[in-house]
């Protein structure tokens, strides 16, 4: 419980200690990584490495000097209030789904404690979501400037399959993919979709949470990420193709194949502190993955191949 309640802290306070709204990264991942653990049959070994990474990332990442109150607001009184600042920026992308990131995994802490924080806490992770508004989609997009994601629209050609329920959606975004020829480590790609699963992953926890509005408020958002995706599932790395990215650059390179998977203890005992743990994404993409993989109830056989390619790896 305690990298539940470090997870929420690192969220709550770190917009007002760095003034930007990305090191909230780190709380997510911690929350990520403790239900990884509780969701998957892991062995002990690797429960443990796990654990021992998060415990490792939260010393160096949680606010150690800060005195943190002990009293906290009733948990549905905190979960209002996290609602009503997603209400305000959930109809559209936002850099990539992370402000539906944010507050899902910090509703879904909030639950498995049964209350967290008081309402100042609280509001501050309302202000860190509220922040999104007016924000971009994202950056380095692959054939799209920023502002042409913003004008996709969903049609009834792109002949997505009606998402009712979060199977559904665990279904879909699966076969989205399992579909890409080849991934490239541009974050074009590489982080794209990562946060494709891990953005509809977040939307599904509103969906277990009761929030079925939310959840389908989300849909649309998440569909224009996945067709901006779509263009580039058979892409060739010579392809005449623009690339807005202030980080990347063509020729694309393919991104490298993790060797092993992230249920695997080998997987874990790479130190992920020399990579800053991938900026936390070492533990929220394996969580959003298999938790994907669980709703979907089929084996995915190429999903679970490219997923290789999105996971971090010491080769990198």
């Amino acid at each position: 419980m305690n990298t539940l309640i470090d997870g929420l802290r690192i969220i709550s306070y770190s917009k007002n200690i760095t003034g930007d709204i990305w090191e909230a990264h780190f709380g997510v991942a911690a929350i990520a990584a403790y239900f990884f653990i509780k969701e998957n049959s892991l062995s002990s070994g690797t429960a443990n490495r796990i654990q021992f990474q998060v415990e490792e990332m939260l010393g160096e990442k949680s606010f150690a000097n800060l005195s943190y109150p002990t009293s906290k607001i009733h948990r549905e009184q905190a979960e209002t209030l996290i609602l009503e600042s997603l209400s305000s920026v959930i109809d559209e992308l936002h850099w990539i789904g992370h402000n539906v990131i944010y507050a899902a995994l910090s509703l879904q802490a909030i639950r498995e404690l049964n209350g967290w924080g008081t309402e100042s806490e609280i509001q501050d992770i309302c202000a860190l979501i509220e922040s999104f508004k007016r924000t971009i989609p994202g950056r380095s997009w692959l054939g799209y400037t920023a502002s042409e994601v913003k004008r996709v629209m969903i049609n009834e050609s792109d002949e997505f399959p009606v998402i009712r329920n979060a199977q559904q959606l665990s279904l879909l975004v699966l076969n989205e993919l399992a579909s890409f020829r080849t991934i490239y480590k541009a974050e074009a790609h590489h982080d794209l979709i990562g946060h494709m699963l891990t953005f509809s992953h977040a939307l599904n926890i509103l969906f277990d949470l009761g929030y079925i509005s939310y959840f389908e408020r989300g849909i649309s958002p998440l569909l224009k990420l996945v067709k901006v995706l779509r263009a580039t599932h058979d892409l060739e790395p010579e392809a005449v193709m623009k690339l807005n990215s202030p980080v990347d650059h063509l020729p694309l390179a393919q991104a490298t194949r993790s060797e092993w998977l992230s249920l695997e203890e080998e997987y874990w005992r790479v130190d992920y502190k020399h990579s800053d743990w991938d900026f936390g994404h070492v533990f929220k993409f394996p969580y959003s993955f298999y938790n994907h993989l669980s709703r979907a109830g089929v084996a995915m056989t190429h999903a679970v191949e490219n997923f290789r390619y999105i996971i971090y790896s010491e080769l990198e």
